[in-house]
């Protein structure tokens, strides 16, 4: 059975506990966790071509790298969403229908997609 989004929280939560994190499990600490990981997972990538980058998986070291950052990302931003009382898979959903309204297919209704101008860092 594949894990689910809440048993890996509170197996994060449990982790934490046993070797008493929660002082340190503040949302400005996990947060700038976060940043540093997918900063790390970025790092793989950095100096790739495009075509470079799209075969990173093809190479078994790499791969792992990757999946062990991805790994990271996760879990930081699962620890951040349990610490600030935010659902992510409900604040994904509620993001998308957002952008499914700010961004519609172009020639789906009134004003078009060249009506629609994104708003950097929403």
């Amino acid at each position: 059975m594949a894990p689910t989004l809440e048993g890996l929280r509170q197996r994060l939560v449990e982790f934490a506990a046993a070797r008493e994190w929660e002082p340190f499990h503040t949302p400005k600490n996990l947060a700038a966790a976060l940043s540093v990981e997918a900063g790390e997972l970025l790092e793989i990538f950095q100096w790739l071509t495009p075509e470079q980058a799209t075969a990173v998986m093809s190479d078994p070291e790499r791969a792992h790298r990757v999946r062990d950052e991805v790994a990271d990302v996760l879990a930081y931003l699962v620890q951040f969403c349990t610490a600030v009382g935010v659902d992510p898979l409900a604040a994904l959903a509620a993001k998308i229908e957002r952008n499914e309204e700010r961004f519609p297919v172009p020639g789906a209704g009134a004003g078009g997609a060249l009506d629609v101008k994104p708003d950097v860092g929403e």
